[in-house]
């Protein structure tokens, strides 16, 4: 249990940094295939904390071997005996490749079904479901990822991408949930997705379209704001690597997404009551940055006003949305833009991730995104020369206002925004530059003044185009 405890809470994908926290139990939910080298399993491990917050639940998938193996070690859980399986040593099965070929050749046997509801109960505690239209390779071998910080995927070849969800909740993750009705209504902006697997009401992995020549939208952003710099007294439109166009079609591509998701999921109807109700929650979430970040004090009064126009603001429709979009959950191809990751916000539980939100909050998300992109890389260029930083703030700001006017028309099809739209909107970009104002306090320090001069500007300019 020492063993198992250590690996986990020193995992990169482990939430609970930080918090002394210890391991309360686990529990094998199955086992994946019937060879004998390696036993494949998967174990779900209670984590307990000693501030008393919530208990989580995280899984760890094993390759259990009776002997060492030093192609292994860097994925080394433990050593123990199993009250299934005997003397074992223990290996993350994600670096396993042996291991996660039982996991593709257990999905490639699922029968492919129509219904969402399809699944294959041969293995025991363990339920395997096949979306049709694909079929599965199951001659390539895994490779992992190593830069995910909430999650564990591995890319089989260059056909198919397997997510293991590490920490994982009772109940349908909207990862899946999302991938699964836009994949079966033909949405050409998403990953498609293959497959699931889940053991009872919990949900553990998907299986999706490996997006092969992907590159991420943050990544190009930075390129972008990185080429105008270095064009010496060029403007944003008339440098080579100008954004504009490709923040169009990612708006384009968002509001064709949000139009799908109006027509696939329920929506309701949210009237001044549940209006104010926004603004009170954001008026909390107000007085509860304002200890941590006092810099946020001087726009207090301005952020309330903002928020007070929600609380007025006659209702709006609320719908399956995104809930935590940004530029580093978008990525580019040659077949347009796709839009990654629907899990939400991960710190919010899961009843509130999955419930019905304005459109206008993922708008905001990618908005936030263009400030900082301009301003991440000025700052990486800081020589101490006045002049010379002036000039990268300056032309910082206007990179970010072009390509946000670009993003903001197309998503809305060129047309203006109602008082009512762009009040809403305004207040959801400060309730997220609050946030990060927040996050920049309590992590980097040196970054702070990046949302909370969007605050000033935002809110002084009374829009957030």
């Amino acid at each position: 249990m020492t063993a198992l405890a250590d690996y986990v809470t020193a995992a990169r994908w482990f939430g609970g940094k930080g918090r002394p926290a210890r391991v309360a139990g686990t529990r094998r939910v199955g086992r994946i295939g019937h060879g004998t080298d390696p036993v494949v399993v998967v174990d779900l491990v209670e984590v307990e904390y000693d501030d008393g917050g919530e208990p989580e639940l995280y899984q760890l998938p094993l390759a259990l071997y009776p002997a060492p193996q030093d192609r292994l070690e860097h994925a080394l859980v433990g050593s123990w005996e199993d009250p299934e399986h005997g003397a074992v040593h223990a290996y993350d099965a994600i670096h396993d490749r042996d291991a996660m070929a039982a996991w593709l050749a257990e999905l490639d046997r699922t029968p492919e079904a129509d219904s969402a509801e399809s699944l294959r109960p041969e293995t025991p505690g363990l339920s395997f479901h096949r979306l049709p239209g694909h079929d599965l390779d199951v001659t390539t071998h895994s490779t992992p990822f190593s830069g995910e910080q909430s999650n564990s995927s591995v890319m089989f070849g260059e056909d198919a991408l397997l997510k293991v969800f590490r920490k994982v909740t009772p109940g349908r993750n909207p990862d899946i949930a999302v991938h699964d009705v836009l994949t079966r209504a033909g949405s050409d902006h998403v990953a498609a997705l293959y497959g699931w697997v889940s053991s009872g009401d919990v949900d553990l992995a998907m299986l999706q379209e490996f997006l092969r020549t992907a590159t991420d939208g943050w990544d190009l952003a930075l390129a972008s704001v990185r080429n105008l710099f270095a064009e010496g007294d060029l403007h944003a439109d008339e440098v080579g690597g100008d954004f504009a166009g490709e923040a169009a079609r990612l708006g384009t591509a968002l509001a064709e997404v949000h139009a799908t998701l109006a027509e696939e999921f329920p929506t309701r109807e949210r009237g001044p009551e549940q209006m104010r109700e926004l603004a009170e929650a954001m008026n909390r979430r107000l007085d509860e940055a304002l200890p941590v970040a006092p810099a946020l004090a001087e726009h207090e009064a301005a952020l309330r006003a903002a928020y007070d126009d929600v609380a007025n603001h006659p209702g709006d429709r609320a719908q399956q949305v995104h809930g935590d979009l940004h530029l580093g959950q978008t990525l580019r191809t040659v077949h347009g833009w796709k839009i990654v990751d629907f899990e939400g916000e991960p710190a919010k539980p899961l009843a509130e991730r999955v419930l019905p939100d304005s459109p206008w909050r993922d708008v905001a998300g990618v908005l936030r995104s263009f400030d900082y992109a301009p301003q991440v890389v000025a700052m990486g260029l800081g020589d101490g020369h006045d002049e010379a930083e002036r000039q990268r703030r300056f032309r910082a700001e206007e990179w970010s206002t072009r390509n946000r006017a670009a993003f903001l028309d197309a998503y809305a099809g060129g047309r203006q925004l109602t008082d009512a739209e762009q009040a809403l909107l305004t207040a959801y970009v400060a309730d997220k530059a609050v946030y990060e104002t927040v996050y920049e306090t309590r992590n980097r320090p040196a970054w702070v003044d990046v949302p909370l001069a969007a605050i000033g500007r935002e809110l002084s300019a009374g829009g957030a185009a």
